[in-house]
């Protein structure tokens, strides 16, 4: 059995790796494509989802994928079930890194901290509050009401925030996909945390803008995707949301002169949420050592994506 596995988790891997297994250890992406198409078994995340799924492609022999990224949107679903490749990912990493982030940018929204820090940096003493919304009492919709939801919910409570979520079924009192939007204007946070399918392409667009609170933000920490940005822009020159904490956007890096690095109500964080969290590498190494562990017994695997739900 071989295997293709990011040297980066070489200490974390290799004391409790079996000893039959044959591993190439990759640095950078041409190691990692040279040893892909003879691996049964590989761990590929490099520098961008694209890159990785690209070189994940070319596995033809590939048993097992293993990635530590939640979405997988980059990859070739069909192309992996049509070669009986099994895809996990890392459902459950990024959660509470997730959650944190998204309360700050409500946090950040709400008492427009950013506009405070810019001050900050002009030595500009003001008595006025750029922001006064409360998070206590707020309603919030969060679309996308699985792991990272409601970890998210969980994290809200505590501040007074009623929360109401959606999910493919509309289990357990959530909205489904066919309710939610009627509902838009009762809620001053709609937040976006569903995974990225064909369904969820450009979900918020100029009808659901417009349907929201005049003074409501969309918190996006998602996939860029999700949100028809032209149609983001307007509402939000035009103000007709109070505006978007977007840490996902379309396309990724955003070139240097769009327009959303200007906005005035667009604050955005580069991605960066499910990245700050120093322990979530370790916690992947454990995640791929206990599904090799059940991949080597024939046992349960853990995260194992759904290619026909894409998720």
């Amino acid at each position: 059995m071989k295997a293709v596995l990011p040297a980066l988790a070489r200490p974390l891997l290799e004391p409790k790796l079996p000893a039959d297994l044959a591993v190439t250890w990759f640095e950078n992406r041409d190691q990692a494509e040279a040893a892909v198409p003879d691996a049964d078994i590989a761990w590929i995340d490099v520098q961008g989802a694209a890159a990785s799924a690209e070189i994940a492609a070319s596995g033809e022999k590939l048993q097992w994928l293993f990635t530590m990224r939640a979405g997988v949107d980059d990859f070739d679903l069909d192309l992996l079930h049509q070669r009986g490749t099994v895809l996990t990912n890392g459902v459950g990493l990024h959660r509470v890194a997730v959650a944190e982030y998204t309360v700050m940018g409500m946090l950040l929204a709400a008492k427009r901290f950013d506009e405070v820090l810019h001050l900050a940096d002009d030595h500009q003493w003001s008595t006025q509050p750029p922001g006064n919304m409360l998070l206590d009492g707020s309603n919030a919709l969060i679309i996308g009401y699985g792991d990272i939801g409601r970890a998210i919910a969980d994290r809200l409570a505590p501040f007074g925030v009623a929360v109401t979520g959606v999910t493919r079924s509309g289990r357990d009192g959530t909205l489904s996909p066919d309710q939610w939007r009627e509902r838009l204007g009762e809620f001053d946070w709609v937040i976006l945390a569903a995974p990225a399918t064909e369904e969820t392409s450009a979900l918020i667009g100029d009808e659901e803008l417009t349907a929201m609170k005049k003074n409501a933000w969309l918190i996006n920490i998602a996939r860029g995707e999700m949100v028809d940005q032209p149609a983001l822009l307007t509402a939000l020159r035009k103000r007709r949301i109070g505006g978007a904490f977007l840490d996902t956007v379309t396309p990724e890096p955003l070139p240097a002169g769009d327009p959303l690095w200007s906005e005035h109500n667009a604050i955005l964080s580069l991605h960066l949420a499910g990245r700050s969290d120093a322990g979530m590498f370790a916690r992947a190494a454990g995640l791929f050592l206990e599904n090799l562990a059940a991949f080597s017994s024939g046992g349960t695997m853990k995260n194992i994506v759904d290619p026909e739900r894409g998720y």
